[in-house]
This record gives C-alpha cells, structure tokens and sequence, in this order.
C-alpha cells in the first residue's frame, strides 16, 4: 500500500529534519556544543535521505507536500518535547497544511 508507506516516510522525515533542527537549536542556543550540532547535522542528512524514498517521483510534489507535514511536525515536537502550547490558530494552520499536503500527495490523477 503505497499511501500507507508514504505517510510512514513523511512521518520519519518529519522526525529527522525537526529532530535534527532542534539538536542544532540545542547545540547553539542552549550552548550544549559540538555534539548535539554534529548529531543535528546526521539526523538533517538522513532526512535528506529518507525524503528520496517516497513512491512518487517528482521532488517538487514531495517536498512541497513535506512542507505540510513539517508545519504541524514542528507543532506537535514543540508540544511534546518542549511544553509549547498550540492556540487554536496554531492548530487550524496545521490542520489546513495537511488538507494541503493530502490534495497534493494523494488526489487522484488522471493523464494528460
């Protein structure tokens, strides 16, 4: 099931890239050095890595709808592992990106 694999994808891409921004964000702005930059960098590149394994080929259509889920990902990293508290327009905007995200990846396509 090509749908399902792919929401699995986006969900470790979304893990990798933010889990890596905020190992970055740790290293510099919370001075925990080199180690966390450095572990942010390889969890950044895996994330470049996993985004190529989607069932579609295109980049542009990949990586737009990524920007989706990277939307409410970064929402739900922010509540989970650093107590931020969405309002309800965090959570609407989220929600709309991933309407966003479900019209790109995966409406049904007919040849041209």
């Amino acid at each position: 099931m090509d749908t399902w694999r792919s929401i699995g994808l986006f969900i470790a891409a979304a893990v990798a890239e933010i889990g890596g921004a905020w190992l970055v964000w740790q290293g510099v702005r919370e001075h925990r050095g080199w180690v966390w930059i450095g572990l942010g960098m390889i969890a950044l590149s895996i994330y470049g890595f996993v985004a190529t394994l989607q069932p579609d080929a295109n980049f542009g259509r990949i990586l737009a709808a990524y920007g989706g889920v990277f939307v409410a990902g970064s929402l739900a990293w922010g509540m989970v592992i650093d107590g931020f508290k969405p309002d309800r327009y965090d959570v609407v905007g989220a929600l709309i990106c991933l309407v966003g995200v479900a019209g790109i990846m995966y409406a049904p396509r007919s040849a041209i």
